[in-house]
């Protein structure tokens, strides 16, 4: 069995596969050395891997590297997709394992994938399984704090799920612009690449994806552990070069 941790900006996610059988999942505020133990105590876990984006407890790597053999994703691991990104010391390990879980789930296809968490993302890889890039803006989240931040009277309000257009108050005018740009943003980004690349598959994920899944008119698939997916993807990668 393989374990993944994917070590996010306001989370860290788990999950243990049988080979490609996703068995197990969970999320966590704060991920360290009892929670580990749990999961080894609980799965026959053989082989790991562990991708950060911030900061985590030492006490963890040690565990996994002392009980299983345990991969952590750098910029020196080997992958199964090809990169062709102009600067790829500062390819962020989450986006790297997000396109290796949708070569893994749609293999020889042009998949556009979009993750709408802390920041909104979206990656293109071709149907040769070359990684040519993508878009990084603001996520919801990160649009609120800029207007409440960077104005004098702008109030900071939460996510709602909204269905019009035109704001009737300063709180429904917030809503409208950022829920909706949003929506429009993916929407032409969607649009542009189905125009330059025929037969593409569009992925969506991340943990605002659902604010969006319903509202977009795009054909979508929404598949929320695609990063774990794709850690686990690699994991498989790196084990069979041993």
């Amino acid at each position: 069995m393989n374990l993944a941790i994917d070590i996010g900006n306001t989370r860290v996610k788990v999950a243990v596969f049988n080979d490609e059988k996703l068995l197990h999942t969970q999320a966590y505020e704060k991920f360290e050395e009892k929670d580990v133990k749990f999961l080894f105590k609980r799965f026959s876990i053989q082989h790991s891997i562990l991708s950060a984006v911030s900061s985590y407890e030492d006490s963890v790597s040690a565990f996994l590297a002392t009980n299983s053999k345990v991969v952590i994703l750098d910029t020196k691991t080997p992958l199964p997709i090809k990169i062709f990104y102009k600067t790829p010391l500062t390819l962020g390990k989450d986006r790297i394992a997000a396109v290796a879980g949708a070569v893994a789930l749609f293999p020889k296809e042009n998949v556009l994938v979009l993750d709408a968490g802390t920041a909104i993302t979206h990656e293109f890889i071709n149907a040769e399984g070359e990684y040519l890039g993508g878009g990084i803006s603001p996520g919801i989240r990160l649009r609120f704090k800029a207007l409440n931040a960077y104005t004098s009277h702008l109030p900071l309000i939460e996510p709602e799920n909204i269905d019009y257009l035109t704001g009737r108050s300063t709180k429904e005018s917030i809503l409208s612009g950022v829920m909706n740009g949003i929506r429009f943003e993916i929407e032409g980004i969607i649009k542009e690449y189905s125009e330059k690349y025929s037969e593409l598959k569009v992925l969506m994920t991340g943990g605002d994806a659902p604010a969006f899944e319903t509202t977009l008119k795009s054909k979508i698939f929404a598949v929320p552990n695609l990063v774990l997916t794709g850690l686990n993807k690699i994991l498989q990668h790196n084990v069979s070069l041993r």
